[in-house]
């Protein structure tokens, strides 16, 4: 398949972005008001929500069509808007792992956006890997961290989000246990968004090995202090390897596989 090519930019154009979608405010109306009151102070290119303010950058997640138009698509909720420069960095990392051998990999699917965000960016139903995903789909096992719509019957409407997928295995059942039911033997793109220290390093355990030289490990949930047992875990886990992560300012982690 033809893999996504990027456009020709205005060199005098920038793009601003800007959702009220953050975490962790204790006055968010103060907050909003302070916010717009910033991005006039600041030049052009900013980029405000999911945490991050920032300006005088290119953007480039919204300059690149095919992205934009993947990422409008698969938007269900104000956080799939705010996780947008999150998901570019998915898909960015995703497109350099359709050169290597393996299959793709997500622990925690939630509602599937960020599995069908990449999918679309790379072919949409023609995209020629298979990808995993693995979750409990109808319930929790992360005590306080219910989201919208887990409850039973959830897996069945994840499910037929990707009607027309056949190359999509959705697993269905608690890390690592439903490792039982199918796991790729290579494995080119990983990504793990648990929320939990134990089941994201259960998932390591079992998946690392079979990360391809060149494949990629991306960990959402890493550079967010409200994680930090995880960044905890993970770091000796790592290094006991030879491995650093590379903490992002989007609130993830990521590392090549040698």
């Amino acid at each position: 398949m033809e893999l996504p090519k990027l456009g020709a930019i205005q060199l005098d154009q920038l793009i601003n972005f800007s959702t009220p979608k953050s975490w962790g405010i204790s006055d968010p109306a103060r907050f909003n008001a302070l916010m717009e009151e910033a991005k006039t102070l600041v030049t052009p290119g900013y980029y405000l929500g999911d945490n991050l303010f920032t300006w005088g950058r290119n953007n480039s997640l919204f300059e690149d069509a095919a992205f934009r138009q993947a990422w409008t698509d698969n938007i269900q909720n104000d956080a799939d808007q705010a996780i947008a420069w999150r998901r570019y960095v998915l898909a960015c990392l995703a497109f350099n792992c359709m050169q290597q051998p393996g299959d793709f990999v997500e622990c925690g699917v939630y509602a599937g956006s960020g599995i069908k965000t990449v999918m679309d960016y790379l072919g949409g139903k023609a995209f020629p890997k298979t990808f995993w995903g693995y979750d409990t789909f109808d319930y929790n096992p992360v005590q306080g961290h219910s989201f919208a719509g887990q409850a039973d019957g959830f897996y069945n409407q994840v499910q037929a989000r990707f009607d027309g997928y056949p190359q999509v295995r959705l697993i269905k059942g608690f890390i690592p246990d439903s490792f039982a039911q199918g796991m790729p033997e290579q494995i080119a793109y990983l990504h793990i968004d648990m929320n939990n220290a134990a089941g994201e390093i259960a998932a390591l355990e079992s998946l690392f090995d079979r990360v391809v030289s060149g494949g990629v490990i991306v960990l959402d949930d890493y550079e967010w202090s409200i994680y930090r047992g995880q960044k905890q875990a993970e770091d000796p886990w790592f290094e006991a390897r030879g491995y650093r992560v590379v903490p992002l300012p989007t609130g993830q982690g990521m590392l090549i596989k040698r």
